[in-house]
C-alpha cells in the first residue's frame, strides 16, 4: 500500500451468507469504530456507491455509509423535497448510527435500483417514496425526519442491508425471473473469488 492512500475494503457479494445476517446496535463509539468509520466511507466513495452498509464489508454493526448527490433542477438549482434532504444533503459524504425507519409514506414509487454488493445488475424495485428516519451522524447529532427522493430510497435499500435484505429479494417475480440468468453468472464468478470484490485502481495495474 502507498503513502497516503486511503484504506478500503473489500466489499461482499451475493453468494456470500454473510450478507443474509442481521447486523447488531452500535453501543458505544469508539477509536476502533471510528477508523471502521472512514474505512466504510472511503470504500462506498471508492467503489462509486451512493450508500454503503457495514455488513456488505463483513462487520456486524448497524453503520451505513451515505454519499447521496443533491438534485438539481434544469436550471443547476438544489431541489430538495424534504426536512431529511435539507439537514443531510449537503453534508455528506457521512456515516450513520443505528439508522431505523420509523413509518412509511402511503405514496410507492418503482425506480431501478443497483448495489455494489450485485454489481452490474439492476431492476425495478418499489418503495414508499417518503419515509422517517431517525439515526445519529456519526460526531454529530442524532436526528428523526421525513426524507424524500433518492435519500429515502437510498436508506430504504441500506437498512435493509442492516436486517439481512438484499434489494433483489424486493423484486416481483416476474422481474426476478428476468435477472436470474445474471445473477446464477454473478454467483459462479464469485464463489471463485470467496465472494469478495476487489476494487481495481489503476495504478494497481502498472
Amino acid at each position: 500500500m502507498r503513502i497516503g492512500r486511503k484504506k478500503i475494503e473489500k466489499v461482499r457479494v451475493y453468494g456470500d451468507p454473510f450478507l443474509s445476517k442481521k447486523a447488531e446496535a452500535v453501543d458505544a463509539v469508539d477509536e476502533k469504530l471510528v477508523k471502521f468509520s472512514e474505512v466504510l466511507m472511503n470504500t462506498m466513495v471508492e467503489f462509486d456507491g451512493v450508500g454503503l452498509a457495514a455488513i456488505q464489508v463483513g462487520v456486524k454493526s448497524r453503520m451505513i455509509a451515505l454519499g447521496v448527490p443533491i438534485p438539481q433542477d434544469e436550471n443547476g438549482v438544489p431541489r430538495l423535497s424534504s426536512p431529511g434532504e435539507a439537514l443531510l444533503l449537503s453534508r455528506m459524504p457521512m456515516v450513520l448510527l443505528n439508522p431505523e425507519i420509523v413509518s412509511y409514506g402511503k405514496e410507492l414509487v418503482t425506480k431501478d435500483e443497483g448495489c455494489l454488493s450485485v454489481p452490474d445488475i439492476y431492476a425495478p424495485v418499489t418503495r414508499p417514496g417518503t419515509v422517517v428516519v431517525s439515526a445519529q451522524i456519526l460526531g454529530a447529532e442524532s436526528f428523526t425526519l421525513e426524507c424524500g427522493g433518492l435519500l429515502a430510497r437510498a436508506f430504504q435499500h441500506e437498512i435493509d442491508h442492516l436486517d439481512g435484505i438484499l434489494f433483489i429479494n424486493r423484486l416481483s417475480k416476474d422481474e426476478l425471473e428476468k435477472i436470474e440468468p445474471a445473477l446464477g453468472k454473478l454467483k459462479r464468478r464469485y464463489a471463485r473469488l470467496k465472494f469478495l470484490r476487489k476494487l481495481i485502481r489503476k495504478d494497481d495495474e502498472q
